[in-house]
């Protein structure tokens, strides 16, 4: 049965001392999904919401009620603001999609998973401890390996190089997504996870 995603969660940290910071990669999905939302002719603007500690959206796309949300619970705790989301839409977990930064990747690959291991990742973790599985879909994408100390680099802005290479790669994010909603996931993972 081809299950479409429903709630699509971008991980990050609110405000703007870290807006443009390597951590808030999934932020900038969400941020960048709004936009092309926005400029569709044959829909309503969707509006923001505060719902469970969380920035959502809520609109259609590809005939598929779709919820965008950012959790501002900064990064270590997104589990609590995605649990109570899961709940709140009575969201089945193959229908969850979270998208996140990854150092274990180069910068600009992606990689969909229907479900693992938080792999480090603070946010991914405490996800991870609330809903109490780590069978649910998730989008990462590559920041590259820390120069330094993890947490400084994760806090980093990109380089000007980099920022060229994040820009095409949040596109490609979106497509994957589209992709994942209209098709299915296996389609999506066939397509986007060679570089």
């Amino acid at each position: 049965m081809n299950k479409k995603v429903k709630l699509i969660v971008g991980l990050g940290n609110p405000g703007m001392r870290y807006e443009h910071t390597k951590h808030n990669v999934g932020f900038r999905v969400i941020d960048a999904l709004y936009e092309a939302f926005c400029q569709r002719d044959s829909q309503p603007r969707p509006t923001h919401t505060s719902i469970c500690n969380s920035l959502v959206i809520q609109t259609t796309w590809h005939n598929a009620s779709i919820i965008l949300a950012k959790p501002m619970t900064y990064m270590n705790n997104s589990g609590a603001a995605v649990a109570a989301l899961v709940r709140r839409f009575e969201i089945p977990l193959p229908e969850l999609c979270i998208i996140y930064d990854d150092v274990h990747l180069d910068i600009g690959v992606l990689r969909i998973r229907q479900k693992g291991s938080d792999g480090g990742q603070k946010g991914m973790k405490s996800i991870i401890r609330h809903l109490d599985t780590t069978e649910f879909p998730r989008l990462r994408i590559g920041i590259g390996e820390p120069v330094g100390a993890l947490i400084d680099y994760v806090l980093t802005e990109f380089s000007e190089d980099e920022e060229i290479e994040i820009a095409h790669t949040v596109d490609r994010a979106i497509d994957a997504l589209e992709t994942l909603v209209r098709d299915d996931i296996l389609t999506a993972m066939n397509k986007f996870n060679s570089r």
